[in-house]
């Protein structure tokens, strides 16, 4: 008789480079899910900027996209929105993280879709398709966009009405929200829309744009550079397209380095991740 082998020690998970731990996780239709992941300590940001996250991939290196920190910059922990794509090389994984995995971050924040980007205005237009509406969700949550504007627009258009429902979410919690509720008032505006599943309001924000009927249904002037301020996120055809609609408006172009009247995120990523 031989002696008894000792039980092996299980296998430690070996940690991601830049890992970031899953902290939950929200599945909103079989093609939109949310999570939150434990923010780094040292990780600053500006709400609206995107950071670089991912997975390791079979070849063992990084596979890593830009998304948008869809929480606002005074949150404990960092909240993405994505989109499932069943061969997508990077979200036919990340869409089946759990609780207590981790994700690589890069702690080097970026974008466009920041205030200090845009010239002082009175009104402010967010802009979005999809999951382009990230980026917005943080800045939503953002005191400044309270304190530097009178009224924010939030147009979204989604083909169906349940890819509306984080956005929703979100705006309808907004006045209850202990930190910025008194802030928000009856500043924020909420212009869902859908292209493909019968709704109260459809169209595609282009066409309620320059059709003009979201300034009828909402009661509001047509844009004017001189206090009208915008952020788009979208498809690169939704940009193009928007952008040309907004430089009908009399408004340009603006960045970082150069504030003026609208920007747009060209890191957004979209179909296909």
């Amino acid at each position: 008789m031989t002696d008894a082998q000792p039980a092996a020690a299980p296998t430690a998970k070996p940690h991601l480079p830049d890992a970031a731990k899953v902290t939950s996780v929200t599945h909103w239709t079989d093609r939109l899910f949310s999570f939150r992941v434990e923010r780094p300590r040292t990780l600053r940001f500006r709400s609206g900027e995107f950071v670089m996250i991912g997975l390791m991939g079979d070849t063992g290196k990084p596979l890593l996209r830009a998304y948008s920190i869809a929480s606002p910059a005074w949150d404990e922990e960092l909240e993405f929105y994505s989109i499932k794509v069943p061969d997508g090389p990077l979200t036919s994984r990340l869409q089946h993280i759990t609780v207590g995995d981790e994700i690589i971050l890069r702690p080097k924040p970026v974008g466009t879709l920041v205030h200090d980007a845009l010239l002082p205005g009175k009104r402010l237009w967010l802009l979005a398709t999809g999951t382009g509406i990230a980026p917005f969700a943080s800045l939503m949550r953002e005191p400044d966009t309270y304190e530097k504007y009178d009224q924010v627009i939030m147009m979204h258009t989604c083909r169906e009405v349940t890819e509306l429902e984080y956005g929703r979410q979100l705006v309808e919690a907004l006045p209850d929200d202990p930190l910025i509720g008194e802030l928000v008032g009856d500043k924020l505006l909420y212009y869902p829309t859908t292209t493909r599943e019968a709704f109260p309001r459809m169209g595609r924000v282009t066409d309620n744009l320059s059709s003009g009927k979201v300034f009828a249904d909402l009661g509001l002037p047509p844009m004017d550079p001189a206090t009208d301020r915008a952020m788009v996120c979208g498809s690169l055809a939704f940009n193009v397209d928007v952008k040309a609609i907004l430089e009908g408006f009399g408004l340009r172009e603006g960045a970082n380095s150069e504030p003026r009247e609208y920007v747009v995120e060209k890191a957004f990523v979209g179909d296909g991740i």
